[in-house]
């Protein structure tokens, strides 16, 4: 890290998820590892301020502008939030720091489903699309839903008919599978683990570009089942508007330091999450890239005219 400036008082780091939500695990394994490591010098503290997919996360952030001590949890929402004109900002206003990996796909239903495939619920896509109903976290538009959308267009389903129950944690997403208000969630990976492992879920696939190790082994890849649905969730941390370059370049090593560690990498493949790291001007072009592509996804679903 660079010598210049350090965080002189506590930092606050905030997950715009509950406790066990897609961004509170990897704040809480960060926070883990910065302080193991005495990466920081100052105490951390976890703020889980959930609410629209991030929304309420980033937009508490936002007004901290030049605070160095207080950084989120960043993820794809924050793009399609202003996007769908959930909110009137993305991270162009405010100063990402890292990726840190991505989280891919799942798609699971009850283990008593009568959809035991994914040409299952293809067919069951063309079929009657609205009749299916979907579970997924964290916001419409996001990740998920566009993956969902991709299989739905794929089947030839009505992507635009597409009925889905929103949560702020995909474990709420699983629970209304397994409560059979929902026929299939569609969720990061490791979101189903615990209930995949206490046979009340089965995955049928994953938008990942290869098959996931261990409790995910037998599950096929969209592209093996002739999908184009290569498309996974992104975990990032970002800062307040307006913080200095040495405040940048201090997190940006304190970020790097911490995701080298052996620890970090174990977290990775305990949880299912792809090594994705970008820090600097080439995260900055892949957020931009981000954008166009995620632009044209939401108006693929319809929600963007």
């Amino acid at each position: 890290m660079t010598a210049g400036w350090r965080p002189t008082r506590e930092v606050e780091l905030v997950a715009g998820t509950p406790a066990g939500g897609g961004q509170d695990r990897p704040a809480r394994a960060l926070i883990s590892i910065l302080e193991k490591q005495q990466l920081v010098g100052q105490a951390l503290r976890l703020n889980n301020i959930p609410g629209r997919g991030g929304g309420n996360g980033w937009d508490y952030l936002r007004k901290h502008p030049g605070d160095p001590h207080i950084l989120a949890i960043n993820s794809p929402t924050i793009i399609t939030n202003q996007q769908l004109g959930v909110a009137d900002f993305d991270h162009a206003a405010l100063t990402p720091l890292a990726n840190l990996y991505t989280e891919y796909i799942a798609f699971v239903v009850r283990a008593d489903s009568p959809i035991q495939s994914g040409a299952d619920f293809m067919a069951r896509l063309a079929a009657d699309t609205a009749g299916c109903r979907i579970a997924l976290a964290t916001a419409i538009g996001n990740i998920n839903h566009m993956a969902l959308a991709r299989v739905t267009a794929h089947a030839g389903g009505d992507v635009k008919a597409l009925q889905i129950n929103v949560f702020d944690s995909a474990l709420y997403a699983v629970a209304d599978v397994i409560e059979q208000r929902a026929e299939v969630a569609a969720i990061t990976a490791v979101s189903a683990v615990k209930a995949i492992a206490a046979g009340q879920v089965r995955a049928f696939a994953v938008s990942a570009p290869q098959r996931l190790p261990r409790l995910y082994a037998g599950v096929p890849t969209w592209t093996e089942l002739g999908v184009d649905c290569v498309i996974g969730t992104w975990r990032g941390v970002i800062g307040a508007a307006g913080l200095t370059t040495q405040q940048i370049a201090y997190w940006d090593g304190a970020l790097r330091a911490a995701t080298a560690t052996e620890e970090w990498n174990a977290a990775l493949a305990e949880k299912y999450w792809a090594n994705t790291y970008l820090g600097g001007a080439a995260l900055t072009a892949f957020l931009d890239r981000e954008r166009q592509v995620m632009g044209g996804l939401l108006r693929d679903l319809g929600l963007l005219s």
